[in-house]
């Protein structure tokens, strides 16, 4: 039997391969890491994350936390920041600011495993630890106030607990003392801050002396029938109604009375402090960073509020036309009534008179003026660069929420407390009532009407959205301040 031939090709001609050195090896190894981490990337697409990673971005990001002992008093540690954040609720606060002070302090105070939930009125806590029977409290907020001097301590004492010089016992201590104190101004001040606020905001607009002090003394009026009502336990949907009510039927009747004072803008600067602005920005910023539900209630509230400042001056509007009241050229226009450097400084007598209604905090007086003035100028530029009606005031509300937010936290205090004030000059307060006086009054301009109330609407919103954004562009600026305030508290 003879040998089968041998298929195999013949190869003693191929050149010879050479073993890989082991520099060779290792390039190799790192390039295949380097293209796996390009495709794939270093952490698993599914991996959850961990809940204190939400406070990236925030002034609490990267808090001192304190370990071992801490579990058996975990109750106690969930009613603090439940009571915290029920009270950062009332005073105005948005949802992502609640839900970082939660988890800053609870991280702060030793407490892992915790999951957050809120929605408009309420905030639950849920703390599951591993092996252990899990603890779910819920707390709901049942009524509002203006106290941004409140809100600023709150802040305050949350930046202290997550720079480790706060306990829990005297954490509770001080926000009982929040609580408990009394506001920074009495309400005689807050009163006359509304005529203020009134009467340089009419004069901003065009109005002459007269229509100031008629907007003044209305708008005092207006406080107080407010302030009355709610000691009778109104809704407040009612309350707003009838304090737009009145200040429009006082300038109706005044005008068909002779008085030389266009209503058009003593109306217009009488129902911007009526304007939900701090729940408007809230309700805008809590649907931008991912809580539909917060949102979707604090909008209908403030729809709810427009709608109420609508009725009132719809129904001052027939009521005056019904008595026989003098049609009113909602399209006439208003030259200047002072130079720029005096509408500067009428802007600036304004904003603090909003501080002062808002109950801010004394040391934030002339730096939210300060920011509301250079709003102001930007949206002169803008205006006069010819970016039109609604794109000017967004303009000027981006520069305003990103310096707010920068002066805010050097200050000690949450960007909402210095934002708000100095951007309500932006809102169309004219507009509004123009609009709804040619839906109540000339029917036969519907459209116009209608017209002018969207516009009015994508105003408010686009300052809204401007003050959201400018806060965002403003994070990396303001990463050192929170940094600072700790190593002061550290100092302590």
């Amino acid at each position: 039997m003879t040998d089968r031939p041998d298929h195999r090709p013949n190869t003693d001609g191929l050149p010879k391969t050479q073993p890989l050195k082991p520099s060779q090896v290792r390039q190799n190894v790192n390039a295949k890491r380097m293209l796996r981490r390009l495709v794939q990337g270093e952490n698993p697409p599914t991996a959850p994350m961990s809940i204190v990673d939400r406070l990236a971005g925030s002034p609490y990001a990267n808090p001192i936390i304190h370990v071992g002992g801490v579990d058996a008093s975990a109750r106690k540690t969930i009613d603090f920041a439940l009571h915290m954040a029920e009270s950062m609720f009332r005073y105005g606060a948005g949802a992502l600011e609640v839900e970082t002070s939660i988890i800053a302090v609870t991280a702060a105070l030793g407490l892992k495993n915790i999951e957050v939930d809120i929605t408009n009125q309420s905030v639950q806590i849920n703390y599951a630890p591993k092996d252990q029977t899990p603890l779910t409290l819920l707390r709901v907020v049942r009524s509002w106030t203006n106290n941004y001097a409140g809100l600023a301590q709150v802040h305050q004492l949350v930046t202290d607990i997550v720079a480790g010089g706060v306990g829990r016992a005297e954490a509770v201590r001080r926000l009982d003392d929040i609580i408990r104190s009394s506001k920074p101004f009495p309400r005689w001040m807050v009163t006359m801050a509304y005529g203020v606020f009134s009467a340089v905001f009419v004069g901003v607009l065009g109005g002459g002396l007269g229509a100031s002090a008629l907007a003044f003394v209305s708008n005092m009026l207006v406080n107080l029938v407010a302030r009355q009502l709610g000691k009778w336990r109104t809704p407040d949907f009612f309350v707003t109604a009838a304090c737009s009510f009145l200040v429009t039927f006082i300038a109706l009747m005044l005008h068909w009375a002779g008085a030389d004072i266009p209503p058009s803008i003593v109306v217009a600067g009488g129902i911007l402090l009526l304007l939900p602005t701090g729940r408007l920005v809230s309700s805008v910023q809590d649907a931008i960073n991912g809580f539909p539900v917060t949102a979707a209630g604090r909008f209908l509230s403030t729809i709810l509020t427009f709608g109420a400042i609508v009725a009132g001056i719809a129904v001052a509007v027939v009521v005056g036309d019904l008595i026989g009241s003098v049609a009113i050229d909602v399209t006439q226009t208003f030259p200047e009534a002072y130079p720029l450097w005096g509408q500067a400084i009428l802007i600036a007598i304004g904003v603090i008179a909003i501080g002062i209604t808002e109950q801010t905090l004394l040391k934030l007086l002339l730096p939210t003026a300060a920011v509301g003035l250079v709003g102001y100028f930007v949206l002169w530029g803008a205006s006069n660069l010819g970016f039109g009606d609604r794109l000017s005031p967004a303009i000027s509300a981006v520069i305003i929420g990103l310096l707010a937010r920068m002066v805010a936290l050097r200050l000690g205090a949450p960007q909402l407390v210095v934002a708000v004030p100095a951007a309500l000059i932006l809102l169309p307060g004219l507009k509004i009532f123009r609009s709804m006086y040619v839906l109540t009054v000339q029917e036969a301009d519907v459209l116009l009407g209608s017209g002018g109330m969207l516009n009015a609407g994508a105003i408010v919103l686009g300052v809204a959205a401007g003050i959201v954004l400018g806060d965002n562009l403003a994070r990396p600026l303001t990463k050192g301040l929170a940094s600072n305030e700790r190593r002061r508290v550290r100092r302590r």
